[in-house]
């Protein structure tokens, strides 16, 4: 993500909002060491919807010596999840790190601009994973993985365009006609 965040902020001259998760151990150890009792920034959001009640609690520090390029901010985000059909209660926290400083990201930025990267998430890789199975793929050389998420893609666009809402059905509607239906979508006649 160093790589990534130098070439939005130098090269693109655009911004960045980064997620940092357990898997990345030391940047996450080091957003967590934060002086977090120190900050008086807070946002709270609460949704319902999928079967759950949300809170999120967002804190957020300036920072200056964080090891990490351009970075001028770390947000803190609770997620306090509620299942409504079984009562489980489940919390987790993640930090998010961006260039933009507290004039130009309030914490309510920080919030909706991570909301807006899960819609992304919802829309496009949980879409490809769970209707194609994506992430056990085994097209592993050369350009093939690339090449099979293109017309992956292409293939959601395309059904998007035609006004398909729910992709499974979409996808099982095409093997129905696996001769036709498919060459159809992409405007190809026998």
């Amino acid at each position: 993500q160093t790589d990534t965040a130098r070439f939005l902020v130098e090269v693109k001259k655009a911004h960045y909002l980064l997620t940092v998760k357990r898997n990345q151990p030391t940047l996450y150890a080091r957003c967590r060491c934060l002086p977090w009792q120190q900050a008086t920034v807070k946002y709270y959001d609460r949704t319902e919807g999928h079967g759950r009640k949300e809170t999120r609690v967002v804190h957020v520090l300036s920072v200056s010596h964080l090891d990490f390029p351009h970075a001028r901010q770390v947000a803190r985000v609770t997620r306090h999840r509620t299942d409504k059909a079984t009562g489980k209660r489940t919390r987790e926290t993640v930090y998010v790190i961006t260039d933009l400083t507290a004039r130009q990201a309030k914490p309510q930025d920080i919030a909706l601009g991570l909301r807006g990267h899960w819609h992304i998430e919802n829309k496009i890789h949980y879409v490809r994973d769970t209707l194609w199975d994506e992430d056990r793929s085994q097209i592993r050389t050369g350009h093939g993985p690339e090449n099979m998420a293109t017309l992956r893609n292409t293939t959601l666009n395309r059904l998007r365009g035609r006004g398909a809402q729910n992709m499974t059905q979409a996808v099982r509607d095409l093997s129905y006609h696996p001769f036709t239906a498919p060459l159809a979508l992409f405007g190809i006649t026998a």
